[in-house]
């Protein structure tokens, strides 16, 4: 059996960086909900070279700082690169755990998720009901239309110039013309890629699938997610809105009906993300827990024997 030789402490290190560079990715990705562009790149590239900016400068100094304590030769410059590196370890933690940093701002977006979840969730609710109400809209429409077309059959005679208004032609059967004509203005307001129950790939269907992820998402917290809900629950919302108010202005021959209105209100919850707070207990103890193992492979790093002999005087060296 081969065994590793990298030692534990060495692997404690590296998980421990990478867990620090994971949780200071993810409030940067709180942080720049709004910014397609971050760091000059897209928004998750930028959010990723954060994360690893962060760790990486943890790491490297922590990891250096074990590698000159463990030297065998030039002890004092040594000593001093190992010291200095010790020194810039403990600004970078501290200017890490600052209420401005990514690593602290997960925490303080984590901490209201309660509120976030549940604001967004009664977006997602408003948005599965646009179909609904859309449907509920087109049904008495086509109804409204049907009985008027029946009244304007049953005056033609009186009414002639309606009855042609309408778009009715003598000669044809007019129950015949009725069923044709409600059928073509259900057409138009069900278009072909309205549903699509086979497939699934009606805009219906897609909407549906879209808001079941999406409650999926919040409803479990995934913080990795819950930014992409966020920043598209109301473009998608509107553009859905928008599309179904765009099939409700046709109008067929002497019909009147007003164009589909939804009350959508969309929750605003990216302030949430966006604003900063102070550091919490939670925050700083899982910070400082973090820095520890960073540092522990230097603690267990035993120092070479003869480094003492170079920090003290020799008897020969003395000037007397």
């Amino acid at each position: 059996m081969i065994k590793s030789k990298i030692p534990l402490a060495d692997v404690i290190l590296i998980l421990a960086a990478i867990t620090y560079g994971f949780i200071c990715f993810m409030g940067a990705n709180f942080l720049n909900i709004d910014n397609d562009k971050v760091w000059g790149m897209n928004h998750t590239t930028g959010c990723i070279v954060i994360g690893i900016f962060c760790s990486m400068v943890l790491f490297a100094t922590a990891y250096g700082a074990k590698l000159l304590k463990k030297t065998s030769r030039n002890f004092k410059i040594c000593f001093v690169w190992e010291v200095a590196l010790l020194i810039f370890f403990v600004f970078f933690a501290l200017f890490f755990t600052t209420k401005t940093s990514p690593f602290t701002h997960f925490f303080t977006v984590n901490d209201q998720k309660s509120e976030i979840t549940s604001k967004l969730g009664k977006s997602i609710d408003q948005a599965e009901k646009i179909f609904e109400a859309y449907e509920s809209y087109v049904e008495k429409r086509i109804y409204l239309y049907n009985g008027k077309l029946s009244g304007v059959v049953s005056a033609k005679r009186s009414n002639p110039r309606d009855y042609q208004a309408h778009g009715f032609v003598n000669g044809i059967s007019d129950n015949n013309q009725i069923e044709d004509k409600v059928f073509s203005l259900k057409a138009i307001l069900y278009p072909s890629n309205y549903t699509d129950t086979i497939e699934q790939n009606g805009i219906k269907e897609l909407a549906g699938e879209w808001l079941k992820n999406a409650k999926s998402v919040s409803d479990g917290w995934k913080p990795i997610g819950i930014v992409w809900v966020v920043d598209e629950i109301e473009n998608n919302s509107n553009e859905w809105l928008s599309y179904l108010v765009t099939l409700s202005k046709v109008r067929e021959n002497g019909e009147q009906a007003s164009d589909f209105e939804y009350p959508l209100l969309v929750e605003d919850v990216k302030t949430y993300f966006k604003k900063y707070n102070s550091p919490t207990l939670k925050s700083i103890g899982s910070a400082l827990f973090i820095y520890v193992l960073m540092l522990l492979s230097w603690l267990v790093t035993g120092r070479d024997t003869r480094a003492a002999g170079a920090f003290t005087t020799k008897p020969y060296e003395v000037v007397l």
